[in-house]
């Protein structure tokens, strides 16, 4: 049984069609079935039902095509990773990452890896959280950096050290102008700017400490959430790394004392997929300074 053989039983199985699989394979039918029915005999059993215009998978079917794609994986896998080695620490490291809050974070982080492997590029890819999840899904990203919460649920993680959400207002919303801190009651019936990826953490916090927010702009970016508190349109709440995101001048800043609103960046990647050394690296860099961020 040889890599093709595998790979054209994956065509023939994900098409449910031998002519479609052919064209997909761009190879002419006869060959391919052919090629099924040596697979078969190599084998000694059916792993197919041909029907008149479609085919099925046999059992024996369904055992050889979830095992092919974890050989044809693996294999494709053994490839890059000896391609990285043998190109050394050098490549484009794909990363996706959030474009609001995360972006202090990510300068640092990719400042500090850069020193130590300046032969490597870098392509960004920017959006929420749940943008950034689906791009390293469909492998356009290897390493995803996103803001808690989210789904763990096939990832692995590494958090960088927690942070409070802080609230941000003009002077005409300030109503205790001594006060670094406040709690989140003192928000209730204030008109809230804040960002839409926080909105149902927000609400459901507000909730359990009995009162509903009152929110008056609803956002996607927490630029906006600043820029519209800057114009004193009313109180922004966003954590507290995105005030490195603008000029904000005219703002005052409180950080709210609940630790339930606290959140985290996290770099984030597919346990079950290939990583390359460049990406390897990059999660060992980001874990290293977030250990440092930790101890502080």
């Amino acid at each position: 049984m040889e890599l093709r053989h595998l790979k054209y039983f994956l065509a023939i199985a994900e098409a449910g069609q031998i002519t479609a699989a052919a064209k997909k394979l761009k190879i002419a039918q006869p060959p391919l079935s052919q090629q099924l029915m040596q697979l078969e005999e190599e084998l000694g059993v059916k792993l197919v039902h041909r029907g008149p215009r479609s085919l099925h998978l046999t059992e024996a079917g369904i055992i050889l095509q979830n095992r092919a794609k974890q050989i044809l994986e693996l294999t494709e896998a053994t490839t890059r990773e000896i391609n990285d080695v043998a190109m050394g620490m050098k490549g484009t490291l794909t990363i996706g990452t959030v474009s609001s809050s995360g972006a202090a974070l990510m300068k640092d982080r990719l400042s500090e890896f850069h020193k130590n492997y300046a032969g490597v590029k870098f392509e960004i890819h920017e959006g929420n959280t749940f943008m950034i999840l689906d791009l390293l899904n469909k492998g356009i990203v290897e390493v995803g950096i996103v803001r808690t919460p989210f789904n763990t649920t096939d990832l692995g993680c590494r958090y960088a050290a927690s942070e409070p959400m802080v609230a941000v207002m003009t002077e005409e919303h300030d109503w205790s102008p001594d006060q670094k801190t406040i709690t989140l009651s003192e928000l209730k019936n204030r008109p809230l700017i804040v960002y839409r990826r926080f909105e149902q953490l927000i609400h459901d916090t507000c909730m359990k400490h009995g009162f509903e927010p009152n929110f008056f702009c609803k956002n996607d970016d927490a630029r906006t959430t600043l820029h519209w508190a800057n114009e004193g349109l009313g109180i922004g709440m966003i954590s507290r790394s995105a005030l490195s995101l603008g000029s904000n001048n005219q703002l005052i800043v409180k950080e709210i004392m609940c630790e339930e609103l606290h959140t985290r960046v996290a770099a984030v990647w597919l346990k079950d997929k290939y990583m390359s050394s460049l990406a390897s690296r990059f999660i060992e860099s980001f874990s290293r300074a977030s250990d440092e961020d930790n101890l502080r």
